[in-house]
C-alpha cells in the first residue's frame, strides 16, 4: 500500500514537473532546447503562447483627416485549440476581461495611430499599444528629424475608407474592419495588412495584425502582418548569408557573432527590406524582430516585434529609388579617404615592429600596390589583452614606425575591442567608475566588463584612448566584436538590452568614427557589427569566413544583402579567415576581393603572397594592379554611392529592375554601374553567367557577349569581368600607393558594341565632385563639363 502511495505521488510530481517545463517553454523562447548565449532571439514564439492575451486591430475608432491622426480599437481575444479529425487547429474567441477593478481598464482599448508624409515617395506609420506616449528622444538610427511633404492629397473619404495619394503611390485606411492597403501610382496592389476575416474558415490560419499582452509580466509586443503576392521577392534585412530572396525564410534581426558567413545568424542585421513589387519598409526599432516572409504561410509576411510600439517608414519605387529614400532617412555613407580603397595587408597577427617593416618592404619589393598594413590582436604586451598601448619590448619606437610607413605610402590599422577580461589592467578601473553594462543587481552580467557606450563618461574614457592613437598617425581602428551586448543588461540610457543590444554596434561604430573624424578629419573605421544607421560610418567587413567554396559563396551573398540594406561600402577577408587558405581558393577569391569597394587580405597565416608557391605573387599582383589602375572608376562610383545611397557591390536587379532574370541571380554582381563580376565559386576555368539586357564586352579579352545565359571562360585573372556596352571606364597610370597616383592624366577605355556614345563618371580627390563624361564614338570627341584645367583626359 505504501509503495502504491509513493508511486502515485511520484507520478503526480512528474506530471507537475512536466507541466511546469511546458509552461516555462512557452514563456521563454529557448527553454527546453539547448541555448547558447548570443544566439538570435526568436520573437515569434510568444505569439504561439495561449497564456498571452491577443488584441486584434479591429476598427478605426476616430481619425482627423487633416491632422492624419486618430485611434484604433483593438479587440481582445484568446486563442484556443479546436480538434477536428484528429488534428488540432487554432481558433480565436472574443474575450471579456477579468481584470480588476473592471472600471479601471478597457476590454477593447483604443490607442494612438498616426500617418506622416515625409517625401512624395515616403510615408510614416506610427501606432501605440499603451495610453502612455513615449518620451521624446533623438533616435541614433535616423540621420535627423524626418521632413514633411505636402504633395500627398486625399483622393477618397467616405464611411468605408480614406485614401491619400502622391505621384508615386497611395495608402488607404479601411475603417472597419481596419486595414491598411498600399498601392503604386497605377493602382496596383503592393501589400495590405491581414484581418481576422481574411481567414477562409473558422480556424485561424494567419493571425491578423495584432499585439500581445504577456501572461507572465503584462509586457506588450506587436505583430504587424502584411500580405505577400504570388511571385513576390523580398531582399535586405542586413548582411544575411542565406538565399538573397528572403521569401520562404524566417529572418531574425538580432545581432550575433555567427563565427562566419555560413549560417542564418548575422553580425549586421538591419530592420529594412524591399520588395520586387516596388516598395520597401524600414522598421524603426532597435528591439529584436523576427521576420517570417512566407515561411509559415506562403501568402503572409509576419513581423514579430519585440517593441511595444510601431514606427514604420514605407518607400515607393524601384530598388535605386527605395534605397535613396531609405538612406535619406537613416543617412548615407560618408566618403572614405582615397587610401582606404587600396590594398590592406594583414594576418592574425603581426606581433612586432620588425614584422610591420618586413611586410612593407616585401610589398614594395614584389611591386604589389598597397596602402594599409593592419596589426591585429598582437600589438599589445599580451595577445588579445587590449590596453591601447604598443608593447614596449616588441614595438620599441611605434611613432617612428608609423611615420616611416606613412612616408612609404602606408597607413596602419589597429585592432581592439570593447570587452575587458579580468586580467586586463583596465578591468578594476572600469568597475570602479561604473562604465560597464550592469546586471539586475548592479554587477557584471558576464565575467568580462562590457563598456557601456550609452554612458557619456564611458564614451569620453574610450575616445581618449582611441584619440591618442589617431593623433600618433594611426589611419584606422578595427572596430571588432560588439555583437554580445548583454540582452538582459541594464544600460546608462535607462533601457535594457531589449532595446540596447542591437543598438550597441551603432553606438560603437559612431564613437570610433566620431573621434577619428575629429582628430584626422577622415571618416573611416573597420567594423564587424552593425545596425540601421551604421552605414553612415564606413566601413564594414563580412566577418570570419571559412576557407571554403561555401565560405566564399556565403560572403558574396552577405555583401549583396548588406548592399540592399543601405550600406555603400563593404569588404571581406580575401581567401577566408579560419585556417591557412588553400592556394587554388585564394587565387579565385582574389578578383572578388579586389573588385569589392575595399580589399583586405587577412586571416590565419600565411596571407602574404610571397609565402605561397612561386607564381602566386604574380596572381596577387595582377588583381591588385587591376584595382589600382581602375582607381578613377572606383573612386567616382564610390562618390555616386554616397550621393544616392547605392552599394558599390550591387545585385544585378539594382541596375536592371525591368529584367526579370536579374532578380534571380545571387552569384554575380555589378561593381558600380558598369562592370559585371562573376567570381569562380568552385574550381574550374569557366562558369555560366547571366547577362542582363544589352551587350557586354569582356574586360580581359574584348570579346562581345549577348544578353541571357552564357558559359564564359575566365581570363588570366580568374574571374569573369564584363563591361556594359556604352561605357567609358576611366583608368590611371599604375602606382604602388594611392598617394603616388597622378590624377592630372586619366585615360578613358571605351567599351562599345554598337553604342554610338560612351559614358562614364570621374571624381578627382582634389575637389571631390562628381563629373559625367561623354564620348561621341563617331568623332571620338570627349565632353567633360567641369573638368577643364583639372585633369587631362585621353582615349586609350
Amino acid at each position: 500500500m505504501e509503495t502504491t502511495k509513493y508511486l502515485i505521488l511520484a507520478s503526480v510530481i512528474t506530471a507537475l514537473s512536466c507541466a511546469a517545463l511546458r509552461a516555462n517553454a512557452q514563456l521563454h523562447p529557448h527553454a527546453g532546447a539547448p541555448y547558447l548565449m548570443n544566439i538570435a532571439q526568436d520573437m515569434s514564439t510568444d505569439f504561439n503562447d495561449f497564456t498571452n492575451i491577443f488584441f486584434f486591430a479591429d476598427e478605426l475608432a476616430s481619425f482627423d483627416e487633416a491632422g492624419r491622426e486618430g485611434r484604433i480599437l483593438w479587440r481582445r481575444y484568446n486563442l484556443f485549440t479546436r480538434q477536428a479529425f484528429n488534428t488540432n487547429t487554432v481558433v480565436a474567441r472574443p474575450l471579456h476581461m477579468l481584470d480588476f477593478p473592471e472600471q479601471a481598464y478597457e476590454n477593447n482599448p483604443e490607442f494612438s495611430f498616426r500617418l506622416d508624409f515625409v517625401t512624395p515617395r515616403t510615408l510614416r506609420i506610427r501606432m501605440l499599444t499603451t495610453p502612455a506616449e513615449p518620451r521624446a528622444e533623438t533616435s541614433l538610427m535616423l540621420a535627423g528629424e524626418p521632413g514633411r511633404d505636402n504633395t500627398w492629397k486625399i483622393t477618397r473619404s467616405d464611411t468605408a475608407m480614406i485614401t491619400y495619394a502622391s505621384h508615386y503611390g497611395s495608402i488607404s485606411i479601411e475603417r472597419s474592419p481596419w486595414r491598411i492597403v498600399l498601392r503604386d501610382a497605377q493602382g496596383r496592389l503592393l501589400t495590405k495588412t491581414q484581418r481576422l476575416c481574411d481567414n477562409d474558415s473558422t480556424q485561424v490560419k494567419i493571425l491578423p495584425f495584432n499585439f500581445i499582452k504577456r501572461g507572465h509580466d503584462n509586457s506588450r509586443s506587436l505583430n504587424p502582418v502584411f500580405s505577400l503576392s504570388p511571385g513576390e521577392k523580398i531582399f535586405g534585412c542586413g548582411e544575411s548569408f542565406t538565399r538573397l530572396d528572403k521569401v520562404g525564410q524566417k529572418v531574425h534581426l538580432f545581432t550575433t557573432d555567427p563565427q562566419g558567413p555560413e549560417t542564418d545568424q548575422m553580425y549586421k542585421p538591419v530592420p529594412f527590406f524591399m520588395s520586387n513589387r516596388g516598395y520597401g519598409i524600414f522598421m524603426h526599432t532597435s528591439a529584436p524582430v523576427t521576420c517570417d516572409f512566407g515561411a509559415t504561410a506562403i501568402n503572409a509576411m509576419k513581423l514579430f516585434m519585440g517593441d511595444e510600439s510601431l514606427d514604420f517608414f514605407v518607400f515607393f519605387g524601384n530598388p535605386k529609388e527605395v534605397l535613396n529614400e531609405y538612406t535619406g532617412i537613416v543617412g548615407k555613407a560618408v566618403m572614405p579617404p582615397l587610401w582606404s580603397f587600396g590594398t590592406w595587408m594583414s594576418r592574425i597577427t603581426y606581433f612586432t615592429e620588425k614584422e610591420g617593416y618586413d611586410v612593407a618592404q616585401n610589398l614594395r619589393k614584389h611591386k604589389i600596390p598597397s596602402d594599409v598594413i593592419h596589426f591585429d590582436t598582437g600589438w599589445f604586451d599580451i595577445d588579445w589583452q587590449c590596453d591601447y598601448e604598443f608593447s614596449p619590448s616588441r614595438f620599441p619606437n611605434p611613432q617612428k614606425m608609423i611615420d616611416d610607413l606613412k612616408s612609404d605610402g602606408f597607413r596602419i590599422s589597429l585592432w581592439q575591442l570593447p570587452y575587458f577580461t579580468p586580467p586586463n589592467r583596465f578591468f578594476p578601473e572600469l568597475i570602479e567608475k561604473e562604465l560597464y553594462v550592469k546586471n539586475s543587481k548592479g554587477g557584471l552580467p558576464y565575467e568580462d566588463v562590457v563598456l557601456d557606450f550609452s554612458n557619456p563618461q564611458a564614451v569620453a574614457w574610450y575616445q581618449e584612448k582611441i584619440g591618442r592613437l589617431i593623433r600618433m598617425g594611426v589611419g584606422a581602428i578595427k572596430v571588432d566584436f560588439g555583437e554580445a551586448a548583454p540582452f538582459n543588461g541594464l544600460y546608462a540610457s535607462g533601457k535594457t538590452g531589449l532595446y540596447e543590444h542591437n543598438l550597441y554596434p551603432l553606438r560603437y561604430n559612431k564613437v570610433v568614427a566620431d573621434i577619428t573624424k575629429e582628430v584626422s578629419g577622415e571618416t573611416i573605421i573597420w567594423a564587424r557589427s552593425a545596425w540601421a544607421g551604421s552605414q553612415r560610418y564606413p566601413l564594414h567587413w563580412g566577418g570570419d569566413a571559412a576557407n571554403t567554396d561555401y565560405g566564399m559563396m556565403g560572403t558574396l551573398r552577405g555583401g549583396l544583402s548588406i548592399g540592399l540594406s543601405g550600406f555603400s561600402f563593404w569588404s571581406h577577408d580575401i581567401g577566408g579567415f579560419v585556417v591557412s587558405t588553400p592556394e587554388e581558393l585564394y587565387r579565385r577569391w582574389l578578383p572578388f576581393g579586389f573588385l569589392s569597394s575595399h580589399s583586405r587580405a587577412h586571416g590565419a597565416p600565411p596571407t602574404e603572397p610571397w609565402l605561397y608557391k612561386e607564381g602566386f605573387v604574380e596572381a596577387f599582383r595582377q588583381s591588385a594592379e587591376l584595382k589600382y589602375k581602375l582607381m578613377p572608376y572606383v573612386y567616382a562610383q564610390a562618390k555616386e554611392c554616397t550621393e544616392k545611397g547605392l552599394p558599390m557591390m550591387r545585385a544585378l536587379f539594382v541596375e536592371f529592375p525591368d529584367d526579370p532574370g536579374a532578380w534571380l541571380v545571387e552569384d554575380e554582381y555589378m561593381f558600380g554601374s558598369q562592370i559585371l563580376v562573376a567570381p569562380l565559386l568552385e574550381s574550374g576555368n569557366s562558369r555560366p553567367v547571366y547577362l542582363p539586357q544589352g551587350k557586354w564586352i569582356d574586360y580581359q579579352t574584348g570579346k562581345i557577349y549577348e544578353e541571357g545565359y552564357q558559359t564564359i571562360p575566365a581570363g588570366p585573372i580568374p574571374a569573369i569581368i564584363l563591361v556594359r556596352d556604352g561605357s567609358a571606364v576611366p583608368h590611371i597610370r599604375l602606382a604602388q600607393s594611392t598617394s603616388r597616383m597622378d590624377w592630372s592624366n586619366i585615360s578613358l577605355r571605351l567599351y562599345t558594341a554598337g553604342a554610338t556614345e560612351a559614358y562614364g563618371l570621374i571624381c578627382l580627390p582634389a575637389d571631390n565632385r562628381l563629373h559625367e563624361v561623354k564620348v561621341d564614338m563617331k568623332n571620338k570627341q570627349i565632353y567633360a563639363p567641369g573638368l577643364e584645367g583639372k585633369t587631362t583626359l585621353r582615349i586609350q
